[in-house]
């Protein structure tokens, strides 16, 4: 963006948070189901007005050290120090702001809902679909964010067939969201005696949790089971039939839930993930609708997009949609991951057209 744009940006900006001001005065609009809208629009626009503020001292500030250069020789030393340091500043709040300007996925600042499954690779892909939810439970424990099982189906070896879990707190959505897609692991399984290394994949599916006003389900369109709770190799681990199965009619969905001890937690749990994956169908189906106007995305979005290596003989993850590879892998699969969550949010922003 120009110094004319931002500075175009940055009055239409202060006006609008001006107008926002004096409507959040009115009692009328206080108590309409609007406001909470507008006090965050409010909030993102003293953001983006903070940082005007920073970009307009940090401009005088070099303005006046280059003048400052011209007319003092003996000074022109720690004065091209200061002038260096200034303008590396006002580069990194240009990209700041640029990025503040972009209207915020209201998305992000929901709860995600994780899913893994293991792919192919037999018994390993299991254990390595319990590798990435333990990687995210590390990440999401470092940004100060809860975790909380919904469902799980573990594997006689410690891994999983599928484990669903949400993570709640600040952007929790947004952190997460650009994990969907395939993960491929490449190692030497412990179970491989001949050293041989295996590929093996999981399926991670990420979700922004939706609320029941977002979502109408009709009752008549669910057919609820409820089944006997089982631990690995079939053996039960529940006396009575707790578990429940949820099949949406119209779209053919179906979700499970079992490791609430109480039926009625387990159908409040499956409930919450089956809105969400209609939440997610829909608003899919709606993009296909647009897709000659759709934003930019990292990557193509689909499911079955492998989107990142995880190699241990060569100690490297590499992600595939932004071509980054790091030689950390014990310390990203511990829950390091902003370096590449990071790297995928830049991305997208540069991809995104303002």
């Amino acid at each position: 963006m120009t110094k004319t744009g931002i500075a175009e940006q940055l009055a239409r900006s202060r006006e609008e948070y001006a107008n926002l001001e004096q409507q959040m005065s009115d009692p009328a609009v206080i108590a309409s189901p609007s406001y909470r809208d507008l006090t965050q629009r409010y909030a993102h626009l003293r953001q983006i007005i903070q940082a005007g503020k920073k970009w307009e001292t940090l401009r005088s500030s070099i303005a006046e050290e280059e003048e400052l250069w011209k007319s003092e020789e003996d000074l022109r030393n720690e004065i091209e120090e200061e002038l260096e340091a200034d303008r590396h500043a006002l580069a990194r709040i240009e990209t700041e702001f640029h990025h503040l300007i972009i209207p915020p996925d209201p998305n992000d600042r929901k709860t995600a809902i994780v899913e893994i499954r293991a792919g192919a690779g037999g018994d390993e892909s299991g254990l390595f679909a319990a590798d990435l939810f333990r990687m995210y439970v590390r990440y999401a424990e470092a940004q100060s964010l809860k975790t909380s099982l919904i469902d799980s189906h573990p594997t006689p070896l410690g891994g999983f067939k599928q484990v669903i879990f949400a993570i709640e707190g600040k952007n929790a959505y947004g952190r997460f969201r650009y994990e969907s897609g395939v993960h491929r692991v490449q190692r030497v399984p412990e179970t491989e005696s001949s050293g041989r290394i295996h590929t093996s994949t999981a399926t991670v599916v990420v979700l922004p949790e939706a609320a029941e006003v977002e979502i109408t389900i009709d009752p008549n369109d669910l057919k609820i089971d409820t089944f006997r709770s089982t631990g690995p190799g079939g053996q039960s681990v529940n006396t009575t039939d707790s578990a429940v199965r949820i099949t949406h009619s119209p779209t053919g969905l179906v979700v499970s839930c079992q490791d609430e001890k109480s039926q009625h937690k387990n159908r409040a749990q499956a409930m919450r993930v089956l809105r969400s994956r209609l939440k997610d169908q829909i608003e899919k189906e709606q993009e296909e609708k647009l897709s000659a106007t759709r934003k930019k995305q990292i990557g193509s979005g689909d499911r079955s997009e492998k989107i990142r290596t995880y190699n241990f003989p060569q100690n490297r993850v590499t992600d595939h949609r932004i071509g980054l590879t790091l030689y950390h892998l014990k310390e990203i699969l511990e829950g390091d991951l902003d370096e590449l969550i990071d790297g995928l949010h830049e991305a997208a922003m540069e991809a995104l057209e303002v």
